[in-house]
């Protein structure tokens, strides 16, 4: 039997017209199917299929540890589902789960308390919403067993309130499987395979790259993206945005591309480091050599250049790297001018400058016209942390590695090598060290060539000084061994190329 069977048994439920023992039977079944069809027939695990006689019982099916009894209280990970029968405007169904056994977390407990388990079970849970329209609830730490079924969710599953009733503490992901086959089997399957990742149980090759795609697709989904667009309806909204991630996410590329496109290159970009000031960025006293003669004059910085281009029409100020300075002191007073509801009410305020300006004014405001957008490199410790008080002014958008664009280029080392890493980073990276997985932009390359002196000489240099400066903490073991495997392969690819 087939993924396609069990799929078909989930979601019909418990109908009252089906015998009990034929249906407990078809079920074993569509389990042991599972294996010879999808996964290797030699894959260790325990099924139990309990469909009990009676109103005020809860029946459940699915996949326990390989060591679990075979009936009684099982600890550990478990794949199951709650077959309920039809009501009166309702068919039979079942609501899928991931449950952690009411005997505890053994033998599973280095799954469960992984954060790479919890993080990959919330890209399942985006991908399921995007791709095939389900609500699925995930608790955020699968191994709190005190922490109820929220009571807020409770109305969207009061089909299963037996169930949540009895294994509410235990349960800490759910699905009420939808009725339209096509999107119960894309719900299912997700689920199954999951699971199977998990429990390292490797599929057949007829199912493999189904399952691949699958994990790239929670590989895509271990963030939330940010569209061009996206990030462009908030720049006209808010006016002053930042964006900000780790090394190599193309931040300076998107602010590039948004004022190519979408100011039509009206604007300018700049980069802080610690030696913008002031005097730099707002106005100040400059050096003027004319004629072999030095005089100083004042003179306005990017700041008051882009409001003054900005009068005329719509202008963007880029600033790269906006955290290498310390913006508190670059902005001075003009901090007082970033309120982006005055400014597009026409209601902008004004300050006074220390000094007459070139053009022979002391004020400055910032029109209607003005919008800036900033890049922050996330990863970097050396640089200065942005206080409330600026933060308040600007919105902020994470960017996101994004395996889908190495995809692409449909280099395979390119996605091999980047699905690895990020599932390093998933799995066990503490969540302050999450800001220091490298960005695709490490394994993007015109040619095979490229590729291999990109991996050897950024990639693997920044990765071994994230290991000198002991920033990653679980990740060390596994980092070096993909290094050790990445060492090889580049030696591997670079010898046939």
């Amino acid at each position: 039997m087939s993924i396609e069977s069990l799929s078909s048994i989930i979601v019909g439920g418990q109908p009252a017209d089906v015998n009990r023992d034929t249906l407990a039977e078809q079920t074993r079944e569509a389990i042991v199917g599972l294996f010879g069809s999808r996964y290797k027939a030699r894959s260790r695990y325990s099924e139990r299929v309990a469909l009990m006689p009676g109103t005020d019982a809860v029946s459940f099916a699915g996949l326990l540890h390989e060591d679990s009894p075979t009936s009684g209280v099982y600890g550990g990970m478990s794949l199951i589902w709650f077959p309920i029968d039809a009501t009166d405007d309702q068919p039979a169904g079942s609501l899928l789960t991931l449950v952690c056994g009411t005997r505890g977390l053994a033998p599973d407990e280095q799954i469960l308390g992984r954060p790479g388990h919890a993080r990959h079970l919330q890209a399942l849970r985006r991908y399921l919403a995007k791709e095939h329209r389900a609500a699925v609830w995930v608790k955020h730490d699968p191994t709190n067993l005190a922490e109820p079924f929220p009571k807020v969710l409770r109305p969207s599953f009061a089909r299963f309130k037996q169930v949540l009733d009895r294994y509410g503490n235990d349960i800490y992901a759910a699905v009420e499987i939808p009725q339209e086959p096509e999107q119960a089997l894309g719900v299912v399957s997700a689920f199954v395979d999951f699971y199977a990742w998990e429990r390292g149980w490797t599929p057949l090759k007829a199912a493999r790259a189904e399952i691949d795609d699958l994990k790239n697709a929670l590989r895509g989904h271990l963030f939330p993206s940010v569209s061009k667009d996206e990030v462009h309806a908030l720049l006209r909204e808010r006016r002053f945005v930042i964006l900000q991630g780790p090394p190599g996410t193309g931040k300076t590329r998107l602010a590039g591309k948004l004022l190519s496109d979408e100011f039509g290159g009206l604007g300018t970009a700049v980069q802080f480091h610690p030696a913008v000031t002031y005097e730099t960025f707002v106005a100040g006293i400059s050096p003027d050599v004319d004629q072999s003669a030095l005089r100083f004059r004042v003179k306005g910085g990017w700041l008051v250049e882009a409001a003054r281009q900005a009068k005329e029409g719509n202008f963007l100020l880029v600033i790269d790297e906006i955290n290498r300075a310390d913006l508190g002191r670059v902005l001075g007073e003009a901090i007082y001018l970033f309120e982006s509801r005055e400014i597009a009410h026409g209601e902008g305020r004004t300050v006074k400058l220390p000094q007459v300006l070139d053009d022979g004014t002391d004020t400055l405001e910032i029109p209607k016209g003005l919008f800036l957008l900033g890049t922050m490199n996330s990863a970097d410790r050396s640089i200065a942390i942005l206080d409330l008080a600026v933060r308040r002014r600007f919105a902020f958008v994470d960017v996101w590695p994004d395996i889908g664009v190495v995809a692409e280029q449909g280099r395979d080392l390119a996605t091999e090598a980047f699905g690895r890493l990020l599932d390093i980073f998933a799995q066990y990276a503490p969540d302050d060290a999450l800001v220091l997985v490298p960005g695709h932009a490490y394994f993007l390359a015109d040619s095979d060539e490229e590729l291999i002196r990109r991996l050897r000489f950024e990639l693997m240099p920044l990765l071994i000084e994230y290991l000198q400066e002991g920033r990653l903490g679980a990740c060390e073991s596994e980092l070096r061994a993909y290094l050790d495997w990445l060492e090889g392969e580049v030696a591997r690819h670079g010898a046939s190329t």
